[in-house]
C-alpha cells in the first residue's frame, strides 16, 4: 500500500510539474505574442508627410458619445451602429496605456512627454527625466534636425499649453508658460496655430511680449482671420493665433463657435497649405478643449469638440488620398478626463441621447450668465425658464412635459438645481464648501455644473471624477506603416514606433 502510495505521490509531483510547464511555456508564448503586436522595428518605404493628432481627455467613451449621438440625431433616437467618425473608419486600431511615473491617472504633461520621446516622467514635467535635469529630445525635434521635415504645431488650447508645448519645449514645470514660449520662438519649427499664449508678457510683465519677440525673430503673425487664410507655403515661420481667442486664450468650445469663426479644421487645412514641400512634414494637431469640456462634466460640449477634432482629422484623409503613397496619419489621446461612461444607475439600460440636442452652449458661455444672474439677483423661478431655453429641462408644469417625459425635472432633480443656484448666488469669494459640495460641483461654477449632471444623467450618461482617470486610449492609424499600430502597448511605443517608421535616432 505504501508503494502504491508513494508512486501516486510521484504521479502526482511530475504532472504538477508538467502542469507548471505547460504555464510557464504559455506564458512565454503570451509574452511573445505581446512582444509581435508591439514590434518597433520597421523595413518599409517611410512616410513624407506625417500627421500626429491628440484628442486631450480623449478615449473610448468620448468617441462612443459622440457616435451614438450622432446617430440619434441622424436616425432619430433609434440605436444604430453605422455611424462612424473619420479615425473609427481606420482599419488598423490599437490601444494604448496612459499611466506614467507618478501615477496611474497621469496628466497631459508626462502623457505628452511619452508619446513624443518614448520616454515616462513625473505629471506636470515637459520632455525631461524624474529628476527634472536630463532633456529629452522629441519626434518633431528630431525630424527637423535630421530629415529636414517642416514642423507644424496646431492646438485648440493655448500654445504653450502641456500637450503641444511637448512638442517643442523642455521645462521642469509645465506650468513655466512664458520659458515655453521662448523655446517655440527659437524651436525653428515651421507652424504653430490655434490658441494663444499664455503668460504672454511674462511674469508680473517684467519680460518682453512673446508675439513681439517672435516677430522679431522673424515669424509672420497673421492678426485677422483673413489673413490666416491667405496663408501659404513659404520659408518663414508662422504664429497663428485666432483672432477671437477667448479668456482662456484658446479657440471657443465648437457649440459655441460663431459661423465664419476659425475652427481646428481650418487651422489644420491651413497648415497642410503653409507646411508642404518636397521633404516632407510633421503635424501635431491637438483636440484640446475635449479636455475642458470632460473635466468640467459637460458630455454636449466634450461632444461637439471630438466632432471638430475629427472634422481636422477629415483635412488629413483629403490629404492621405492626394499621396496615400507617402502619408501617415495617427490618431490617439493623451489619457481620458471625467471617468465619461455610457449607461447610468437611473436609466438602466435605456439611454436618452436626444436630450443633449436641447443644449445651446457650453458650460463655460452659461457661467457668465450666471455673473449676470448674481449681479442682478434674479429670481430662481425666472432662471429655470433660462434653463429651459438653453438646455431644455422642463418642470411638470410645462405645456409639453406630458410629451416630453425624460425632459421633464424630478422633485429631487429640481432641489438640486435650487441648491445649486443659492451657492452660486454667493460670490465666489464668499463662498465656503463642504466636503459634499466639492463632490457635488468639483470647484466648478455650482448651478452650470449641476445643470449639466442632470441632462447627463437624464441622457444615459454619468461621470466619476472631475480629473484625469487611468484608462487606455485608442490608437487609429492608416497610412504607411499603419500596422506597427496594432495591438495593445504603452504610449511611449508610439514615439519608438514613429521613430522605426522615419529613420529617426
Amino acid at each position: 500500500m505504501k508503494k502504491k502510495l508513494k508512486k501516486l505521490g510521484l504521479l502526482a509531483l511530475v504532472f504538477v510539474v508538467f502542469m507548471s510547464s505547460l504555464v510557464i511555456v504559455q506564458h512565454q508564448k503570451q509574452f511573445l505574442q505581446v512582444e509581435a503586436a508591439t514590434v518597433n522595428t520597421w523595413n518599409g518605404d517611410m512616410p513624407k508627410y506625417v500627421f500626429m493628432f491628440i484628442g486631450d481627455g480623449l478615449s473610448y467613451a468620448q468617441i462612443v458619445a459622440a457616435t451614438d449621438y450622432l446617430g440619434v440625431e441622424k436616425y432619430e433616437n433609434k440605436v444604430v451602429s453605422d455611424v462612424d467618425l473619420a479615425f473609427t473608419q481606420f482599419e488598423v486600431a490599437g490601444t494604448a496605456t496612459t499611466f506614467d511615473s507618478t501615477s496611474f491617472c497621469p496628466d497631459s504633461a508626462s502623457t505628452a512627454t511619452s508619446i513624443s520621446t518614448g520616454n515616462k516622467t513625473h505629471s506636470g514635467v515637459v520632455n525631461m527625466d524624474m529628476t527634472k535635469t536630463k532633456v529629452y529630445e522629441t519626434i518633431s525635434e528630431k525630424l527637423k534636425k535630421q530629415k529636414g521635415y517642416k514642423i507644424g504645431i496646431i492646438s485648440s488650447v493655448p500654445i504653450n499649453h502641456a500637450t503641444p508645448a511637448a512638442f517643442y519645449a523642455h521645462q521642469a514645470s509645465r506650468n513655466n508658460y512664458y520659458d515655453i514660449g521662448i523655446e517655440l520662438i527659437n524651436s525653428n519649427f515651421d507652424y504653430f496655430a490655434g490658441g494663444g499664449l499664455l503668460q504672454v508678457e511674462g511674469k508680473e510683465g517684467e519680460q518682453r511680449n512673446l508675439v513681439e519677440l517672435a516677430k522679431q525673430k522673424g515669424f509672420e503673425v497673421p492678426e485677422t482671420t483673413e489673413e490666416i487664410l491667405s496663408l501659404h507655403s513659404q520659408d518663414a515661420p508662422v504664429l497663428a493665433i485666432i483672432p477671437d481667442v477667448d479668456a482662456g486664450m484658446a479657440l471657443p468650445y465648437e457649440i459655441d463657435r460663431e459661423e465664419g469663426a476659425l475652427s481646428l479644421a481650418d487651422f489644420t487645412r491651413k497648415g497642410i497649405d503653409v507646411l508642404d514641400n518636397d521633404k516632407g512634414f510633421f503635424m501635431m494637431v491637438e483636440g484640446g478643449k475635449i479636455d475642458w469640456a470632460c473635466h468640467a462634466n459637460d458630455a454636449m460640449a466634450a461632444i461637439g469638440d471630438v466632432l471638430a477634432f475629427n472634422e481636422a482629422v477629415e483635412e488629413a484623409v483629403k490629404f492621405y488620398y492626394q499621396h496615400p503613397n507617402d502619408t501617415l496619419i495617427i490618431v490617439t489621446g493623451d489619457h481620458e478626463t471625467g471617468g465619461l461612461t455610457m449607461g447610468y444607475a437611473a436609466t438602466g439600460y435605456s439611454t436618452y441621447l436626444d436630450i443633449l440636442g436641447n443644449q445651446t452652449m457650453s458650460y463655460a458661455m452659461f457661467d457668465e450668465k450666471i455673473a449676470g444672474y448674481r449681479e442682478e439677483n434674479v429670481p430662481f423661478e425666472t432662471v429655470v425658464k433660462d434653463i429651459e431655453t438653453n438646455f431644455g429641462l422642463i418642470t411638470s408644469e410645462h405645456p409639453e412635459a406630458e410629451e416630453n417625459p425624460s425632459r421633464v425635472l424630478s422633485e429631487y432633480e429640481l432641489q438640486k438645481l435650487q441648491d445649486a443656484y443659492t451657492m452660486s448666488m454667493i460670490t465666489k469669494e464668499d463662498r465656503t464648501y463642504s466636503d459634499a459640495d466639492k463632490l457635488l460641483y468639483g470647484g466648478y461654477e455650482p448651478l452650470s455644473v449641476t445643470i449639466t449632471h442632470v441632462m447627463n444623467n437624464k441622457a444615459g450618461i454619468g461621470w466619476t471624477s472631475y480629473s484625469h482617470t487611468g484608462v487606455p486610449v485608442g490608437v487609429f492609424a492608416k497610412g504607411v506603416g499603419e500596422e506597427l499600430f496594432n495591438g495593445y502597448y504603452d504610449n511611449t511605443d508610439i514615439f519608438s514606433k514613429l521613430s522605426a517608421l522615419t529613420g529617426t535616432r
